[in-house]
């Protein structure tokens, strides 16, 4: 039954933590967040006033060419009734459906005096939510901490009866199961489950891969209701993934499969932004331009007179863009940015009337040290980002690649029944972008110890795919492992006199035929992101480049070097494989500032450390 729990969610978290189909603790209950039929506050398919849909058309023509669908649209998670939730006549929100459906009561046996045993029972034996002892005293309960799932994200309750008597899959025994504790030590092998009938097994057998301990995925997806289960294939040939133990707190239990994108002006800008207002309304249902025409100028329908200045012609075009997306589809989401970041020498922008969404300039740098390597130094004085969520993922996290593109054939579950719209959040901050010299960038790669280490992070790279069983797996490259590296020593270095802190900083790294590039930026839905701390810090770098020397110095040396410098990915017995020069000492930051999880990093890339091994971009 779907439940109702006041809780302080802020909008991002429900895009990447919170999402359908993941597994939160409420103060009295465990719950499975409901999928998007279950979100209420003026979504599509509900009566009444509805919300207004983000746009972002580049990000909208991925995302359908992803889910393979002809329609497509981007809405914010339900916002509290006080900071204007549309008066839809229902109230905005998200239900959630409590799971598991087994509990652990909070009573000792008496009879067991070696061990800690408590009752292990389904909510269908609950009387008020409550275990009945046999004392006739009501126990509280919690949700037991064990499920299963598969990698196809289908999650379920153990079978715990069918668990405990695995002798005989076939038992009807229900006698009364208890879960014991057979030690201190708290680690699945000390903790039992126990069936009256003195039947019994280890928790720990349960984590066996490959193994029939918890039988095969029957397609489960609690999230979207009743009835809503679906056949789980992990293969072409239809057979089903075998279930794999999942705790509900683990960190592996949810990984939200989102997708960003960065608001660049276009030359129809000022076009694009008068449809934005009325898309939702009349723009969206006009099946012609003869209907358009009629509308605009011999209806002459009041709502649509803002168009007037910029013609039929102009604003059906846009009509058909937004519908068919043209070629917008084709073009990597982070090409179009670094080509309109590298597009001018002067103000990106400036012709975007007052209070679009983004607005950049270049400004002069100096060309000594380490800032002869730079080509150019961009203040982003207003930025907007896109986070849209598409799916999610159990056990394994899967982030787009350096292009920030997905593969089509990606493995995911869905928010869905019939996916219609995505949940989507919108992000205004600033920042600034620092691009590298092509012509440096390629004399470096040609060097012979570049190419060696180069081969060594490849190999590095080819192991983890074939530990992983990674399919097509693209090694980034050895300018995304520099540019990657360096990003993360500016992000450590800023985060000292920016006023933000490190892990409200985020990354964009554009390592394409187009140039090499760093975009540091950060934003929110609320009120950080929008002190101009980061635009400072870029005008004094380009200005005496002394953030990029404090960022090298950083790199240098590591508290655990020369182990650090001297790591090779290629190293079987340390199955570090993503990772050259880099650990908790110098490189890994914050994972919600970095676009890669803390991998594809190697600091001798950068700078000379202890190792001596000359592979070092900037040169001492």
């Amino acid at each position: 039954m779907p439940l109702k729990q006041e809780g302080a969610l802020r909008q991002s978290q429900v895009i990447t933590t919170y999402g359908p189909g993941s597994l939160v603790d409420l103060p009295d209950r465990s719950v499975i967040v409901g999928g998007l039929e279950y979100w209420t506050g003026g979504y599509p398919g509900e009566p009444g006033q509805q919300l207004q849909p983000i746009s972002e058309e580049r990000l909208v023509a991925k995302l359908k060419t992803y889910l393979q669908l002809e329609r497509l649209e981007l809405y914010p998670p339900p916002a509290a009734e006080d900071i204007g939730a549309p008066p839809t006549g229902r109230l905005p929100g998200i239900r959630v459906f409590e799971f598991p459906e087994w509990f652990v009561a909070d009573w000792l046996d008496p009879n067991e005096t070696r061990y800690r045993a408590r009752p292990l029972v389904h909510k269908r034996r609950l009387v008020g939510g409550k275990f009945e002892a046999p004392t006739g005293r009501k126990c509280s309960v919690v949700a037991v901490r064990f499920v299963q799932g598969c990698e196809n994200g289908h999650v379920s309750d153990m079978d715990w009866y069918g668990f405990t008597h695995y002798w005989d899959r076939d038992s009807t025994c229900r006698r009364p199961l208890w879960l014991e504790e057979r030690g201190t030590s708290g680690e699945l092998v000390d903790l039992f489950v126990r069936c009256e009938c003195t039947q019994e097994r280890s928790v720990a057998q349960a984590q066996r891969m490959g193994t029939e301990a918890l039988g095969f995925c029957k397609g489960t997806r609690p999230w979207l209701g009743e009835n809503a289960g679906e056949q789980c294939k992990a293969n072409a040939d239809g057979a089903p993934f075998p279930n794999r133990l999942l705790l509900r707190s683990a960190s592996n239990a949810y990984f939200a499969q989102v997708l960003r994108a960065i608001s660049i002006p276009e030359p129809d800008t000022k076009v694009r932004m008068a449809v934005d207002v009325l898309w939702s309304g009349v723009l969206s249902t006009t099946p012609s331009r003869e209907s358009l025409d009629q509308l605009m100028n011999v209806m002459k329908l009041p709502i649509l007179t803002s168009l007037a200045a910029f013609g039929v012609d102009s604003v059906w075009s846009e009509i058909e863009r937004r519908r068919g997306v043209g070629g917008g589809a084709s073009k990597p989401l982070k090409a179009a940015e670094i080509e309109t970041l590298l597009s001018s020498a002067g103000e990106i922008g400036e012709d975007v009337p007052t209070g679009a969404d983004f607005f950049a300039r270049r400004v002069p740098q100096t060309g000594q040290g380490a800032m002869k390597y730079v080509e150019r130094v961009v203040l982003v004085h207003r930025l907007r980002e896109v986070v849209a969520q598409l799916g999610f993922t159990r056990f394994e996290a899967v982030a787009p690649d350096i292009d920030g593109e997905l593969k089509l054939d990606l493995r995911r579950a869905e928010l869905a029944r019939e996916v219609r719209w995505l949940p989507a959040i919108e992000n205004r901050g600033e920042g600034f972008f620092l691009a590298l010299r092509t012509d440096a960038v390629k004399r470096w790669m040609a060097r012979d110890k570049v190419r060696a280490r180069g081969e060594q992070l490849a190999n590095g790279f080819a192991a983890w795919a074939a530990s992983r069983q990674v399919k097509d797996a693209r090694f980034p490259g050895l300018p995304y492992y520099m540019l990657h590296s360096l990003s993360h020593l500016l992000i450590s270095a800023v985060a000292l006199e920016c006023g933000y802190s490190a892990t409200s900083i985020r990354e964009r790294i554009y390592a394409t035929d187009a140039g090499y590039g760093i975009l540091l930026y950060t934003g929110g839905s609320d009120a950080e992101g929008t002190l101009g701390g980061l635009v400072e810090v870029g005008r004094r770098l380009a200005k005496s480049g002394d953030a990029l020397e404090a960022a090298l110095d950083l790199g240098r040396l590591c508290a655990h070097d020369p182990v650090c410098s001297q790591h090779s990915p290629d190293q079987a017995q340390e199955e570090r494989f993503l990772n050259g020069a880099a650990c908790h000492g110098c490189l890994l930051i914050g994972e919600p500032s970095c676009e890669k999880r803390n991998e594809l990093l190697d600091r001798r890339l950068v700078i000379a450390t202890v190792a001596g091994s000359g592979e070092e971009f900037f040169e001492d």
